[in-house]
């Protein structure tokens, strides 16, 4: 499946309400909404000129909506690709395997600290902007690496 418009993404994005990822603890449960949501806010706490970087990591986790076939990661890299651009869903896809990429590593690391960290990690609503202008910047350029 590839994304074609800033509305699918949301749709999907809103579509990981409710569904659990990995166990955080004993009894604790991780939605995958709300790891997307702290996953992206801790990048932007730590990069906040890196809009790319931040974007990957809230959309790293729709892989597992999207069906059968390669893994998750190659999945969801695939399907944001021709909407948020090659650099994202490379990220997206480095951030699934232990590579030297400092940027995939960080992605990695805020991904993981988002299975415990309780902080408030705003709502969807507040990336829509950010998702609609790297979509319209990678129509102009044509999503070329």
């Amino acid at each position: 499946m590839e994304l074609r418009s800033v509305e699918e993404l949301m749709d999907l994005l809103y579509a990981c309400r409710g569904v659990a990822l990995a166990p955080a603890g004993p009894g604790r449960r991780v939605d995958a909404h709300e790891h997307a949501l702290r996953t992206a806010a801790l990048l932007r706490r730590r990069r906040p000129a890196d809009k790319e970087l931040q974007v990957a990591g809230l959309v790293q986790g729709i892989g597992q909506l999207l069906g059968p076939g390669t893994g998750p990661a190659e999945r969801a890299a695939d399907a944001v690709r021709p909407l948020l651009g090659a650099r994202v869903a490379r990220l997206v896809r480095a951030a699934a395997a232990d590579g030297p990429d400092e940027d995939a590593a960080a992605l990695r690391q805020a991904a993981e600290e988002a299975l415990t960290d309780g902080s408030d990690a705003g709502v969807l609503e507040d990336w829509r902007t950010l998702l609609g202008l790297l979509a319209a910047r990678d129509s102009r350029l044509g999503a070329v690496d």
